[in-house]
């Protein structure tokens, strides 16, 4: 590879060596903080190998991670705070509502946003040049959803959503997947963004008797409101989208999340391995402490290591250097996991499976 050069976003450091500095911004408290701390964990056990090994092109990846609570404002100015220090790309951020208030700072900057933590197609759907998306969207998730419950005989469905930009992204995939069989929720009912207010939700659903409920939002307000359903008496199946959390959720109801089922957009984290599957077990098992495979965890290792070819292929550590690297991702193997980017192609994989809880802190396939 020819020589790099240094442009902004890689910086000297002490000693001379030079950083290539990112920006994340993500929960890191709050009622969705285990998405941001686990979405960034993951992502540093690679990099932090990468940087072990020397680096890119003798370049550290520096990984600047900003506190957002999932709040969209917070996110907006620590957006603002990445542009004026000039950081080569922005990585890992986590939300639907947190992205899409960063998405006009990035069109307007032209700097790359990859790997976003949301599958809403609003970040898709008009296609921007900067915004590189890893994982499927939320029409896919929620279409296998639908199809799941169908083919089980269940057409009596409803909707729990978070009531701003992710939930009613979720909503609208529910209500298209439906639309295409000839179906309708039976009914719909909402909580507000960081909050476990669910008793009114409960209330407008559980009479209804849905035969099972799609769920659109984040770990904590998601078992909040299976708990107080099952309460109230309902014994139907809770659907949830995968930026739900699995491992939080879990961690979230314990023995109540017998029988929960969550869709999936990366590898199965857990059991015998092979590819970036057995690299990010090895590399949590390296690591020690709390650390333990979580599918969030998996999602931000796997951003990390398709993120780093896109630079080891890009001719200049620049943003133009970046997207080019990138866009000759076209049927990378990453492990086991095809991604697909291309000119004009910024979604790269479609990849989605069910999952089921089990009760005891395992996820079933």
């Amino acid at each position: 590879m020819a020589a790099l050069s240094l442009p902004a976003g890689a910086r000297a450091q002490a000693g001379g060596r030079k950083r290539i500095v990112l920006g994340q911004s993500a929960p890191l408290t709050g009622p969705a903080a285990q998405l941001g701390l686990q979405m960034r964990a993951g992502a540093k056990l690679y990099f932090d190998a990468v940087n072990a090994s020397g680096g890119v092109a003798g370049s550290l990846i520096d990984l600047q991670t900003l506190d957002d609570g999932y709040e969209p404002q917070r996110c907006e100015a620590n957006t603002a705070k990445f542009i004026e220090d000039d950081v080569l790309a922005l990585f890992g951020y986590v939300g639907t509502p947190t992205s899409l208030v960063a998405l006009p700072l990035i069109n307007q900057h032209h700097i790359p946003l990859f790997g976003p933590f949301t599958g809403a197609e609003a970040l898709r759907a008009p296609v921007s040049r900067w915004v590189f998306h890893l994982r499927a969207s939320y029409y896919d998730e929620t279409a296998l959803i639908v199809n799941q419950m169908t083919n089980l005989g269940l057409k009596k469905i409803s909707v729990f959503y978070q009531n701003d930009a992710y939930g009613k992204a979720g909503l609208a995939g529910v209500n298209r997947a439906l639309t295409s069989q000839s179906l309708a929720t039976v009914a719909t009912a909402t909580v507000e963004r960081n909050t476990v207010d669910v008793a009114r939700a409960v209330s407008e659903l559980v009479p209804g008797r849905p035969e099972a409920i799609v769920m659109v939002s984040a770990y904590k307000s998601c078992a909040a409101f299976i708990r107080e359903a099952r309460k109230a008496g309902y014994g139907g199946v809770f659907y949830n989208v995968s930026f739900v959390g699995t491992q939080a959720l879990s961690d979230e109801l314990g023995k109540e999340a017998l029988g929960v089922v969550v869709s999936q957009v990366m590898p199965y984290p857990f059991g015998v391995a092979h590819g970036v599957v057995a690299d990010y077990q090895a590399a949590v098992q390296k690591a020690g402490g709390e650390l333990r495979p979580n599918y969030t965890g998996m999602e931000g290792f796997l951003a990390a290591k398709v993120f780093t070819e896109g630079l080891r292929r890009a001719k200049s550590l620049t943003r133009e250097g970046l997207i080019a690297g990138l866009e000759s991702l076209s049927n990378y193997n990453a492990g086991g996991f095809t991604v697909n980017f291309g000119p004009g192609r910024r979604v790269a994989s479609s990849f989605v499976e069910l999952s089921m809880l089990t009760g005891d802190g395992r996820v079933r396939r």
